[in-house]
């Protein structure tokens, strides 16, 4: 295998594997913004999902630019930055994101679904989006 798909393919199974990661998305002025986020890999690409009307998703319209690390639940890094680009998906890729987190987090996925939905938005199920995330194919 070639040495840049090598460190391709251990980035990503690096970052699948992860519990969470740390999501760095760009505001106009240049400030970058981390959050920590649940991926999950398929397909060569990490996947996140998170409501339409978050700060990363306006963000992610601005530009496709990111950064993604391995983190814990406070956003703490604790692995090798990877430059990348994401974008949102359709209602189709959102499906499929959806799944991919469910599979990956169970039940802590349905239960913090269920929180969001009964105390931030008081029974009100928000729209949510999937993130694609690319990481670089040349070394």
């Amino acid at each position: 295998m070639a040495a840049w798909l090598s460190s391709i393919v251990t980035d990503l199974d690096t970052l699948s594997a992860s519990r969470y990661v740390s999501l760095t998305t760009i505001k106009r002025d240049g400030t970058p913004v981390a959050t920590p986020v649940w991926v999950a890999g398929d397909d060569q690409r990490l996947y996140a999902i998170t409501p339409v009307d978050t700060g990363k998703t306006k963000r992610l319209r601005h530009t496709s630019r990111v950064v993604v690390a391995p983190c814990d639940v406070r956003g703490v890094v604790s692995g090798a930055e990877v430059e990348g680009t994401a974008r949102l998906l359709d209602g189709s890729g959102t499906e499929k994101v959806s799944r991919l987190i469910d599979e990956k987090y169970g039940l802590m996925s349905k239960a913090m679904g269920w929180l969001d939905m009964a105390v931030r938005n008081r029974g009100k199920t928000r729209e949510r989006v999937g993130i694609e995330i690319t990481l670089p194919t040349d070394g």
